[in-house]
This record gives C-alpha cells, structure tokens and sequence, in this order.
C-alpha cells in the first residue's frame, strides 16, 4: 500500500469511529407530538403497532397483549395495567405489568393521533417502539 493510501487510511478510520460513537452517545429522539395525560376510558383502547402487534387495554385495569412491541421484546399475554402522571422521568405514562417486568410507556399526541411509545432495549440503540390509538 502506498504512503497516500496509509496517511489516508489513518484519518479515515479515527474519522469513522468517533462518528460511530457518535451516534451511540446521541439516540435519536423520541416520537413528536405533546405529552398527554389520558383518563382511563381514552386509555382504554386497542393500541397497535408498526408490525401489527396490539395492546388491549379495558377500562377495569386488565389488559391482553398480542406480539406488542415492549420495552424490551414483542409479548403476548395478560395482565394489569395502571396509569402515571409526569415525573422526572417525562410525560405521563402507562405501566403494563407483563409477566417478568414492567413496561412504561410515555403517552403523546400528535395531530389527533394518540401514541404510546418506550425505547427497545437501549435507547443508545435508538429503536422505538410506538403504538397508536384507533382514530376517534
């Protein structure tokens, strides 16, 4: 290889990994629209997400999951639910009990539309998962 290609070769790759880092230390940011706290009849809907998952929530505090998107994984199950207010730690939320965690997600409005939406796994991954309420 020659001297070119060498000096080339050493600003490049610097150059690349502090841009991979970059983007590691900065997830992109989460979903637009305006934090919103709901009642527990506008909660209480079949929520659905880009894969076709959904989130049953009903008014008595139980819900039923099929393939949703989590915080951590896609679930399918049954179980409790409760709502939150805006804290530290953002907007107001909702926190689903699934069989071995909790999830919490943060709950928006955009345009009409309602979301819930949480990080999977790591937000230095920056993947988001959102569910939209059916239009009203």
């Amino acid at each position: 290889m020659s001297h070119s290609r060498w000096s080339l070769l050493v600003l490049v790759a610097p150059a690349v990994l502090f841009l991979t880092a970059c983007g590691r230390l900065f997830p992109p940011p989460p979903p637009e629209g305006e934090p919103v706290a709901l009642s527990k009849a506008q909660a209480a809907v079949t929520w659905t997400d880009r894969w076709g998952g959904t989130l049953e929530l009903r008014p008595d505090g139980t819900y039923t999951a099929d393939r949703a998107c989590a915080s951590d994984s896609r679930k399918s199950g049954s179980g409790t639910w409760s709502q939150g207010r805006a804290d530290e730690r953002g907007g107001p939320w909702i926190t689903v009990e699934y069989e071995n965690f909790f999830a919490d997600y943060e709950v928006l409005r955009k345009d009409g539309t309602l979301k819930l939406w949480v990080w999977i796994g790591d937000p230095d991954d920056g993947e988001l998962c959102v569910l939209a309420a059916p239009a009203r």
